[in-house]
């Protein structure tokens, strides 16, 4: 079978990438430009700004890549792309460079959905074994999927509000800590003790998640204790926030596997990275004899090598776009 060599881009938020991955598993290069430092300044993502330095990044980015890859637009076998969801002025910048490049080189344009690419950069890791459970967690969503095979993707529960990765970046604002806060509350929670009391978030039979009200717990707690003149113990605190939201990740994920029968888990999303979810999950899957996956670092947050993984199966499967393709704010992974 002759070899397939997908180039994706990404730009559903604040990263500009390109990538090339050949057969749906290993990657050629891959380019990011991060605009972190630059969001930092205003303590999260503003959305003008991120859409304008995409325009600015994405031919830089292309040329980089094929640099870096020593291949040519000619090795190329089709050209992949996140459509959503997203910001809609930065998926636009990413959508229509995709489109450009399928139009000239007249090559097939594979359409991604962005979670999809959160869920196969674990075949970059080890190739999926069906069915899974995957458990979705970023800035953006949460959510518990069911895959029985390739492609196939029925959401079994998600967040009723904030996301896991909102959630953590909000409370780390609250804590006085620099955006983006996921990081810096999995880093000084390892400083800390358990003993601020917290709510655990909707602890039920469902498979639903909901973190508004931990984080309104915190930002309440916070004030009172201000207003007394009481000093707050920045460590002790995030770490009895993460406790409570990593407990109920990995207790509704264990359900999960069990009620569907499952021992296969992978991670996906940019609070993949968290090291106590992580270990939390390692815990979890050792005592119930379950397979778990879990993407490198570099592939957790978002990136186009995760897209052109995607991309492959998809294009397996026979999954095409034309130009009218059109990018999309909000969209449910099927």
């Amino acid at each position: 079978m002759k070899d397939v060599y997908i180039l994706a881009i990404e730009s559903s938020c604040d990263e500009t990438s390109a990538s090339i991955v050949k057969n749906g598993c290993e990657e050629i290069g891959t380019v990011v430009l991060s605009q972190m430092d630059t969001h930092a300044n205003y303590g999260g993502v503003v959305p003008e700004i991120a859409s304008r330095m995409h325009i600015e990044n994405i031919t830089l980015v292309l040329d980089e890549l094929l640099i870096k890859s020593k291949l040519t637009m000619d090795d190329i076998t089709a050209f992949a792309v996140t459509y959503g969801p997203g910001l809609i002025g930065s998926l636009l910048v990413g959508l229509e460079a995709a489109k450009t490049l399928s139009y000239v080189y007249n090559k097939p344009l594979i359409p991604v959905h962005h979670i999809a690419g959160h869920i196969y950069a674990n075949n970059l890791v080890k190739k999926m074994q069906f069915p899974l459970i995957a458990l979705v967690v970023s800035g953006g969503h949460t959510e518990l999927v069911y895959m029985k095979e390739d492609y196939s993707f029925e959401k079994i529960g998600g967040t009723l509000d904030d996301a896991v990765g909102e959630a953590y970046d909000k409370v780390a604002r609250v804590l006085g800590l620099p955006y983006p806060g996921g990081p810096e509350i999995d880093k000084i929670a390892g400083l800390g003790n358990d003993s601020y009391q917290l709510p655990l978030p909707l602890n039920d039979d469902t498979y639903n998640f909901s973190f508004s009200g931990i984080k309104s717990a915190v930002i309440n707690l916070v004030h009172n204790e201000k207003q007394r003149g009481n000093e707050i113990r920045v460590n002790d605190l995030a770490l009895s926030f993460q406790n409570r939201v990593v407990s109920i990740l990995t207790k509704k994920t264990l359900k999960a596997l069990r009620q569907y029968n499952v021992n296969n888990l992978i991670v996906a999303g940019g609070v993949a990275a968290n090291k106590y979810l992580r270990s939390s999950l390692e815990k979890m899957c050792q005592e119930n004899n379950i397979n778990l996956v879990i993407p490198d670092l570099k592939y957790c947050t978002d990136n186009a090598t995760m897209i052109a993984a995607s991309a492959y199966y998809a294009y397996k499967l026979g999954r095409r776009a034309d130009l009218t393709l059109n990018a999309k704010a909000v969209d449910e992974l099927k």
